[in-house]
């Protein structure tokens, strides 16, 4: 019973943190716009990954020695930023910022919550973790 209490309060500080996942996929030249927009207001932690994708842009078609080829998946960047709630809304304000032109494809960003966080090197959980 012991065991089960403190799972139980355990999970119950999991979920009354609050920290979030930015996801945002944006056009590859525009990396190093968002990433000043995101330094100008102390965001400095972030994954980034090259993806294939394509929403309303929907792809082009490609004529390579005289063979023409459909090319749906067009390259995107993907960050992933975690941040505490302070930080959510200057973080969307610096992608935004930094990766629109007004042109279609310009990206999407992506909100959600974060149960847990965990910094390997000190043992550090939750909004602490994050930095």
């Amino acid at each position: 019973m012991q065991y089960d209490e403190r799972t139980r309060k355990r999970n119950l500080k999991i979920k009354d943190t609050k920290m979030k996942l930015v996801t945002a996929y944006i056009q590859p030249e525009r990396l190093n716009n968002v990433k000043q927009s995101l330094y100008e207001r102390k965001i400095f932690k972030m994954s980034v990954t090259n993806v294939l994708g394509c929403g309303q842009q929907k792809g082009y078609n490609q004529r390579f020695r005289g063979v023409v080829t459909e090319v749906n998946l067009l390259k995107k960047i993907c960050l992933k930023i975690a941040v505490n709630d302070d930080f959510v809304k200057p973080c969307i304000d610096a992608i935004i910022e930094g990766a629109r032109t007004g042109a279609i494809g310009d990206g999407k960003i992506f909100v959600t919550s974060l149960e847990q966080c965990i910094r390997i090197r000190t043992g550090e959980t939750g909004p602490e973790a994050i930095g």
